[in-house]
């Protein structure tokens, strides 16, 4: 498309955002809105950009890319899609990170196919983009977003009531949606499926972690960090390549560490002050230890994208297949026991 000036092209974007009653000019030089078909505008114009007007306009697709689709293109291999699976069907929280146009929306509503029938799905959103209701009609699916009078928190308060079975966040990308998270995990369902663009897990732990002492929900670092440990699971980060093509860079499990502090009794049971005195020793060691520990949590990567394939690294930690065993159905849990016993060999 070409315009004849600058002029032109404002006079253009005015028009494309005046029936969404919206304006831009240089006391208003920024336009982010949704059209009519869920496409979503930006616009930007002098004096906030340097040079301009700048107008972008992104068109969503609709048509589901499954797992076959994905399993073709080489973004996952059947070992891939069974741990995915599996980690859906045990109603595990997931992170699907990574870049712009990595392809985290298409492998979020890829693995939603894995869900039991029997499943309602809660979607929060600043803006529709994930659109399940065209891609899974059967399903109860109920999406909500944030309007000029109600708030996302007033929509997420409302979706608690709803009965829900997993509840799904199509990015998690300020300081309030990350909030929305933790509530989400917490108590609104049984578990919670989100996207983020951290390019590392500590980055993905600490944003979060910020981000909740940003809006006050907490004011302390230690009991933020906490709370964003003990409801992720898995981080699944996508990677895109020079080429284009789009891949599983790794796939890390989150292990929150036991910050449980138990005082040594020997200080009762001691006959002289010497073993008094070791005993209080041992107590002041195991508190300063406590109070001094730098991380919530440990990490390792269970799979890694090398020399162009995928390599199951390191094993599930014992904790979380007992909690994927509890929450599937026993046909599930021998297709997950066979999963076991070949990805790692």
């Amino acid at each position: 498309v070409s315009f004849i000036n600058d002029k032109h092209i404002i006079r253009t974007i005015q028009r494309i955002v005046q029936p969404l009653g919206r304006t831009i000019d240089t006391a208003n030089p920024m336009v982010d809105a949704r059209l009519r078909d869920g496409s979503r505008l930006n616009a930007i114009i002098p004096p906030l950009a340097l040079r301009g007007p700048v107008l972008t306009i992104r068109k969503f697709n609709k048509k589901l890319e499954d797992i076959d689709d994905l399993l073709r293109r080489g973004t996952l291999t059947v070992n891939m899609a069974r741990f995915l699976e599996a980690s859906v069907l045990a109603k595990l929280n997931i992170v699907i990170s990574g870049g712009t146009g990595s392809g985290k929306t298409t492998l979020l509503m890829a693995i939603m196919k894995f869900l039991y029938p029997t499943i309602t799905m809660r979607v929060q959103e600043t803006a529709f983009e994930l659109h399940l209701r065209k891609i899974y009609p059967r399903n109860n699916i109920l999406s909500l977003r944030e309007t000029d009078t109600i708030t996302g928190q007033m929509g997420l308060d409302v979706q608690k009531k709803t009965d829900g079975g997993v509840n799904i966040l199509g990015e998690v990308a300020t300081d309030p949606v990350a909030a929305w998270m933790i509530q989400m995990a917490q108590v609104a369902s049984k578990f919670t499926l989100f996207t983020h663009h951290a390019k590392t897990f500590p980055n993905l732990i600490t944003a979060l972690r910020n981000s909740l002492l940003k809006i006050g929900m907490f004011n302390n670092e230690d009991v933020a960090e906490v709370q964003v440990v003990n409801v992720i699971n898995f981080d699944v980060h996508l990677k895109r390549g020079v080429d284009g093509t789009r891949y599983i860079e790794r796939i890390t499990e989150c292990i929150p560490k036991e910050k449980e502090f138990k005082y040594h009794e020997g200080y009762k049971t001691a006959k002289n002050m010497e073993g008094k005195w070791e005993a209080f020793m041992d107590n002041a060691t195991e508190y300063f230890r406590h109070m001094t520990q730098t991380s919530n949590y440990d990490y390792h990567n269970i799979v890694e994208f090398k020399d162009g394939e995928y390599v199951f690294v390191h094993q599930l930690s014992e904790a979380n297949v007992q909690a994927m065993r509890e929450n599937m159905s026993d046909e599930d849990i021998k297709a997950f026991d066979k999963f076991l016993d070949t990805a790692w060999g």
